[in-house]
């Protein structure tokens, strides 16, 4: 019998498929599916594994029972269908897109009603348990059960949830939540200490597979490398600029005096060939996108001119932390 091919699960559909994609392809991982109608593609620069798109429940049943072998769903999809036996291992659970929250919501009507602690006056004054709709349940009960919040029946639902307060099949729910619009729009509320976990997309795998199989480990490796650079060079920017000085050193040692401007372990110099009078090099460092001004700022304070930023694809640097998780996480 043939070995099939290592295969990695993403979203079929919705934003967290579209996100899934145009991440991949940031990454480098762009996936080819030559046929729209079909549920599987390939990625060219690994081209030994195999591309299937399927519901984001789907993914993680499938990566928990072995069928996949890697999967990006959402956090909190694996919260509630991981099950209970460790098959699946998250090796990076910061992808950065697909963010929402799975919290506590109840009616705007409940107005002394803020905080977890205030369901149990709740509970006391209906007289009965409190009635809980959810998709989640095996994420929001151990939560409810922390907060000393026991005397509670889930009622497991699908579909829009937000509807169950005001047609009474339900007291409060417990649902995602992204912008909050419409929560609003249906008169509840979270409560301030109501979030049961927060949620982005994660990269999954199956933990025997990485065990048992090196091919599988190998891309493992490659895909934590590439995604990590990718997310590590999204917050930085390259900046070139020219700088005049007696030499790399004396200049270097300026810029070591200000804040951002040392680069990731210093500055790189080229000399310039100039008309002009004196020496002068181009440095060239990396910065955090968010301290970009103040680098601006701090090379003209010494002399600076020219400058010019450009974005980065990857920033590789030693192995991967996460992939260095990973394998103390199957030893």
């Amino acid at each position: 019998m043939n070995k099939r091919p290592l295969r990695l699960s993403i979203p079929s559909k919705g934003r967290l498929s579209e996100d899934s994609l145009n991440f991949l392809a940031a990454c480098g991982l762009e996936i080819y599916k030559p046929n729209p109608r079909q549920y599987e593609a390939s990625i060219p620069s690994i081209p030994e594994l195999s591309v299937l798109f399927q519901r984001p429940t789907d993914i993680v049943i499938s990566v928990r029972n072995g069928s996949v072998d890697f999967g990006i769903t959402g956090l909190d999809v694996l919260a509630e269908y991981r099950g209970p036996n460790g098959d699946i291992l998250s090796i990076h659970s910061e992808l950065g897109f697909g963010g929402c929250s799975l919290d506590v919501i109840v009616p705007d009507a409940w107005t002394e009603v803020n905080r977890m602690a205030n369901l149990a006056s709740k509970q006391a004054e209906l007289g009965r348990p409190l009635r809980v709709a959810t998709k989640y349940t095996n994420a929001a009960e151990p939560f409810f059960v922390q907060k000393g919040i026991t005397d509670v029946n889930f009622i497991a639902a699908e579909g829009t949830l937000e509807i169950a307060p005001t047609i009474g099949y339900a007291d409060l729910i417990a649902d995602l939540v992204s912008t909050g619009t419409t929560l609003r729009d249906n008169h509840l509320k979270r409560l301030d200490d109501g979030e049961i976990l927060s949620s982005q997309a994660c990269l999954i795998a199956n933990r025997a597979v990485l065990k048992e199989n090196p091919e599988a480990l190998a891309i493992a490796k490659t895909l934590l490398e590439y995604i990590v650079a990718h997310l590590r060079a999204s917050k930085a920017v390259s900046v070139f600029v020219n700088m005049r000085g007696d030499s790399p050193e004396s200049i270097a040692h300026s810029m070591f005096t200000k804040k951002v401007i040392g680069g990731l372990q210093g500055p790189t110099f080229s000399p310039i060939i100039t008309r002009q009078d004196g020496q002068w090099y181009a440095a060239h460092l990396v910065v955090r996108k968010d301290q970009l001004t103040q680098a601006i700022a701090e090379l003209r304070s010494i002399g600076g001119s020219g400058v010019v930023v450009a974005p980065l694809t990857y920033i590789f640097e030693e192995e991967p932390a996460e992939y260095r998780a990973m394998l103390e996480a199957l030893s």
